[in-house]
């Protein structure tokens, strides 16, 4: 699928805007609010620092991206948890890397037709932030869904 640049530069336009108004939402599974702050928007862009995810990756993401918020707030069952330690930006005196125990937690729905899954990342000690979402899933061979079909830090 061949994205033209115009496009998704309309599409990015008008989902930022919509996710800086968004600030956090409610989720009833965690019982906490769920913050859409930078982090979570760059990862929709880029898989890693300076890695842009391809185009089409970007285009598909951001459209999906106001039934995060559906999706979170209606959420009180958990379909997917993931723990893991990983080295991440901690700001002390000044910005470091350090090894932080971190919560990936799924929450898949169809909505409006569409499969998608949204993962809210928490690291230790910290509040939960919007992580990702990815609009559709993947079957093993048997036609089972794969809900782990990957690393949650990159999906």
């Amino acid at each position: 699928m061949e994205i033209d640049l115009g496009k998704l530069e309309r599409v990015k336009k008008s989902s930022e805007e919509e996710y800086k108004k968004t600030g956090s939402i409610f989720c009833p599974y965690l019982k906490k609010n769920v913050a859409f702050n930078a982090r979570g928007l760059e990862h929709i862009k880029f898989k890693g620092r300076n890695k842009a995810r391809s185009k089409e990756d970007q285009y598909v993401r951001l459209r999906c991206l106001p039934l995060a918020e559906k999706i979170i707030a209606l959420s009180h069952t958990l379909q997917g948890f993931q723990e893991r330690n990983e080295l991440v930006n901690v700001k002390r005196n000044k910005w470091t890397h350090e090894m932080q125990s971190v919560a990936y937690y799924e929450f898949i729905a169809v909505i409006q037709d569409v499969r998608v899954r949204v993962i809210i990342k928490q690291i230790k000690g910290g509040d939960p932030h919007f992580w990702s979402i990815i609009p559709f899933w993947k079957m093993d061979i048997y036609g089972n869904r794969q809900i782990h079909n990957g690393n949650p830090s990159v999906d």
